[in-house]
């Protein structure tokens, strides 16, 4: 099959089928992202930068100006969310502001695998999975984000308790619902920011600027799952990743429906599915990472990832088949490897 630049197609998990996807303000970013970066970098830069982000998100999400002049009528009229699965009722939802930054009965909607044992999704989003050990066929060499980079330069601890792990990247587009969920339950035993640019998360962007996601703002978390009542499978990061027009990563967390949100600490208990954050607004990413040869992704993950009959500009722009699997959050995404350290029924410490 030949593959067209301009289209950029995922494979929908509940069916199987391979979908195209409407990027999102994609002329924009495709100009953004070649000429104007190559020949007016100081440009470039104030798009990217914090600043110009904010005011980029509250001109297109919450002025009336806005939403004429780009459109968000129609791309909300577009996007076919399934109004019912929604806490709030639709006519309550009528800034795209408020459409982003929706509720669900994620309790009803979104189950959890019947196998206690499931790490899963954190968000509903399209996802690629890779591994950062060479001998690996999931092997991704910072295609991404530079592995010494993605946890801050001076997190050595975390940097080492990583090596040779596996990773997925979860990109969460501007329809989608933006709260983030925990994939594993365990102790947080660290939280931190890291400052950075807002480069934009479209397949296009990302395959023009090199390692975006240990560039942009991001907010770490590691959790210990190997205590009592954990998915012991070793230590887990969840890095929540910044794009074009998002204005904040809100810490959010409550152990049932959206009851008593409140910000994490380190020490915090966090059980698996719980809402953890919320971006606002617009598309974002979130990366979770894994300690090595604790887990195995879900089969279907891997098999739609290495299609060749679906035209993805990851695969073109990276010369490998990269094909994302749109998922739902709190939906499976691996299991443990029985038998390994922090495998299933593993009860130590991990360092």
């Amino acid at each position: 099959m030949r593959h067209n630049l301009q289209t950029h197609q995922y494979v929908e998990r509940s069916s199987g089928r391979i979908c195209d996807e409407t990027l999102f303000g994609d002329r924009v970013i495709r100009t953004l992202y070649d000429p104007v970066r190559e020949k007016i970098p100081a440009l470039f830069n104030l798009f990217t930068g914090p600043a110009s982000s904010k005011t980029l998100a509250y001109f297109n999400y919450d002025s009336l100006l806005g939403a004429k002049i780009l459109g968000n009528r129609k791309f909300l009229e577009d996007c076919q969310v399934n109004w019912d699965e929604c806490l709030d009722p639709p006519e309550q939802l009528d800034t795209a502001r408020k459409f982003f930054e929706r509720k669900i009965r994620y309790w009803e909607t979104r189950p959890l695998p019947d196998n206690p044992l499931a790490i899963v999704s954190p968000a509903d989003a399209r996802v690629i999975v890779g591994s950062f050990n060479a001998a690996s066929g999931l092997f991704l060499k910072e295609k991404f984000f530079a592995f010494d980079e993605l946890f801050g330069t001076d997190k050595l601890i975390w940097q080492y308790a990583f090596v040779g792990g596996d990773f997925a990247v979860f990109r969460l587009t501007p329809d989608k619902y933006h709260y983030n969920h925990i994939p594993v339950s365990g102790l947080v035993v660290d939280h931190y920011q890291i400052d950075g640019r807002h480069h934009s998360c479209n397949p296009d962007a990302v395959v023009r600027v090199a390692t975006p996601y240990s560039k942009n703002q991001r907010v770490v978390t590691v959790i210990n799952t190997n205590v009592p009542g954990g998915s012991h499978i070793g230590q887990v990061a969840m890095i929540e990743v910044v794009a074009l027009m998002i204005g904040d990563i809100c810490q959010a967390y409550s152990s049932k429906a959206y009851d008593n949100p409140r910000p994490l600490e380190v020490g915090m208990w966090v059980e698996r599915g719980c809402p953890k954050s919320l971006y606002r607004p617009g598309s974002s990413t979130d990366v979770l990472i894994f300690q090595a040869e604790r887990i195995q992704f879900a089969a279907d993950l891997l098999d739609n990832q290495q299609r060749q009959d679906v035209s993805s500009r990851f695969s073109l722009g990276f010369g490998q088949a990269l094909v994302e699997t749109e998922v739902q959050v709190r939906s499976l995404l691996a299991l443990p490897q029985i038998g390994r350290p922090g495998g299933a029924g593993y009860q130590g410490e991990m360092p």
